[in-house]
């Protein structure tokens, strides 16, 4: 029994879905039925009717999922011995012999470049101005700080 528990750890860290998992995922659904028919047998409702059907379409769905997952790892591993007998077996085919390539002496073609007539050329309008470097008593050059002060300056002079 330690060792089911241990390999139902050991297969929640690995990919896909292993027999250990499976087996635990079909014994905790079966005890779930069970208990929701215990649940109707007490009570009467339809509720546990509803939760039974839910429950069972969701079992049924874990299960299919499974069996495509394996028939998907099978086709897999197929495809993938017949590449590596492909693989092996066009190493078999082929020669030991280096094969170098032939250079060519001519100088190869290159096509004319053409620019598009529909690019139009836009002068710019208006002058550009230098921002002026920041005053010798301030620490940087340009920052958000200097900014503010100017700001606060030229409200200053609003003011006054």
């Amino acid at each position: 029994m330690a060792t089911f528990f241990e390999e139902m750890w050991n297969s929640i860290f690995t990919p896909g879905t292993t027999p250990t998992l499976l087996l635990a995922t079909n014994v905790t659904f079966a005890a779930l039925q069970v208990v929701l028919f215990g649940l109707l047998l007490a009570t009467y409702s339809i509720h546990f009717v509803i939760l039974s059907f839910i429950s069972g379409g969701l079992w049924g769905a874990i299960n299919w999922f499974a069996t495509e997952l394996k028939k998907e790892q099978a086709k897999e591993a197929e495809r993938k011995a017949q590449e590596e007998a492909m693989a092996r077996q066009n190493a078999d085919d082929s020669d030991d012999t280096e094969v170098e390539p032939v250079q060519s002496k001519s100088k190869p073609s290159i096509a004319p470049v053409t620019a598009s007539k529909e690019v139009e050329v836009i002068e710019p309008q208006g002058e550009l101005k230098q921002r002026l470097d920041a005053a010798p008593g301030y620490k940087s050059g340009v920052s958000t700080e200097d900014e503010w002060e100017k700001v606060s300056e030229n409200e200053m002079d609003k003011d006054k």
